[in-house]
């Protein structure tokens, strides 16, 4: 009876091993092409703080833009999703050209946006793709995709969607330190062509534990 005991069990544990072969496989053999192991951090986010240029480019400008983001990366499918929240005002430059009243600030065009960007796709090829820095950055990423972006809550007026394209990029000592946005038409009317400068706050892996990669390794 023992003996028979060990026989369904031996048999239970082998078709339990079978089973989670099989389907282990199938998500690899899915899509081959795709799958890899994680190297890279799953969650980033960090703030930005940038300019628009001028009102020669800008209608309003140059503007200054303050706000939060957010990245998620999936490594093993090659995909990412992005999403920054921001407020824009016209900068003190605009008292020199004479567009604000230093002593009103309404006259500062005080307006917010929300960025969207569900179909990144990731790439390594930065150097191709991302702005350059001094001190030079040395590695990194680029995220590529399409944004839906609001003005104030609703749909902005200059359309959508429009371009994307964010690269998280550092060096030796934090390794992904910044983050650039760069928006193409019909919303570069708005924000301008440049990269939209920003830093990594934090980064964290999969199951959401904090990474070193994006703090100071002492």
């Amino acid at each position: 009876m023992r003996n028979q005991q060990m026989n369904w069990i031996s048999a239970g544990l082998g078709a339990l091993v079978a089973t989670a072969a099989l389907g282990l496989g199938d998500s690899v053999a899915g899509d081959p092409e795709h799958w890899r192991p994680d190297t890279l951090p799953s969650y980033f986010s960090g703030l930005l703080n940038d300019h628009t240029p001028s009102a020669a480019v800008t209608k309003g400008g140059p503007y200054e833009m303050r706000g939060k983001w957010s990245l998620v990366v999936n490594e093993r499918w090659g995909t990412a999703k992005f999403s920054a929240a921001m407020d824009m005002q016209t900068s003190d430059y605009g008292i020199v050209q004479g567009t604000v009243d230093k002593d009103d600030p309404t006259t500062r065009g005080a307006h917010t946006h929300h960025i969207s960007m569900t179909d990144g796709v990731l790439t390594t090829d930065w150097p191709a793709r991302c702005p350059q820095f001094s001190p030079a950055v040395k590695e990194g990423f680029a995220i590529t995709g399409t944004a839906f972006i609001t003005g104030n809550g609703v749909p902005a007026p200059f359309g959508n969607p429009s371009p994307v394209t964010v690269c998280i990029l550092g060096g030796d000592s934090v390794k992904y330190a910044n983050m650039t946005m760069t928006i193409g038409l019909p919303a570069s009317k708005h924000f301008g062509t440049q990269p939209i400068h920003g830093v990594v706050q934090k980064c964290a892996t999969r199951s959401y534990r904090p990474s070193i990669d994006c703090t100071v390794e002492e």
